[in-house]
């Protein structure tokens, strides 16, 4: 059974310093999908607390509405990039595994072909970010109600950046693990 996910194994294609790299970048990667998964457990004990406050006490917790929808957005691109490394995105997996068992090293062409337009794409988004996240950082833009409620905007659109950028590496080092498995002649699983 052949592993088709993106993910790198230590003896997968490349020279010794690529697959060191490798390593460094998915411990980086590692740890952002980690704290998306602490934040998920955080904004479920803040709903759960609201849900008690609002029910047993008539005290509800202001602004969780507002914190749980700048959560998820932060969750979603803290995510990204472990979801890209572990095959978990969404793909049509039945031509890919035909084109692996029929001609490998136009899997591996469709793996670097689809890694440089992400790539693209995801640069895009990261520069259509960036205004975003100075104009809340020198604004001061928030999110909620004076008087009630206010959460700086500028965390979550750091957030946004810090995930394309995680994203965008982890495309490239796959797009440069399939052009050594090019050169080395090797298919998708070597």
């Amino acid at each position: 059974m052949t592993d088709l996910s993106p993910e790198l194994r230590p003896d997968e294609a490349g020279p010794a310093w690529f697959r060191q790299l490798r390593r460094g970048v998915d411990g980086v990667t590692v740890a952002l999908n980690v704290a998306g998964t602490l934040l998920i457990f955080l904004v479920m004990l803040l709903v759960n607390f609201d849900v008690i406050g609002r029910n047993f006490f008539a005290s509800p917790i202001s602004g969780v509405p507002e914190m749980v929808s700048m959560s998820i957005v932060a969750i979603v691109f803290l995510q990204i990039a472990q979801t890209f490394r572990k095959g978990r995105l969404t793909r049509t997996e039945a031509v890919l595994g035909y084109l692996e068992r029929r001609a490998p090293r136009l899997r591996v062409l469709l793996d670097l072909i689809f890694a440089a337009a992400s790539a693209l794409l995801i640069w895009q988004l990261f520069a259509a970010s960036l205004p975003l996240f100075n104009k809340a950082w020198v604004r001061g833009t928030f999110e909620g109600t004076v008087g009630d409620f206010t959460a700086p905007v500028w965390p979550v659109k750091l957030i946004i950046l810090i995930g394309c950028a995680a994203l965008l590496v982890q495309l490239v080092l796959f797009a440069a693990s399939a052009l050594f498995r090019l050169i080395e002649g090797k298919g998708p699983e070597s």
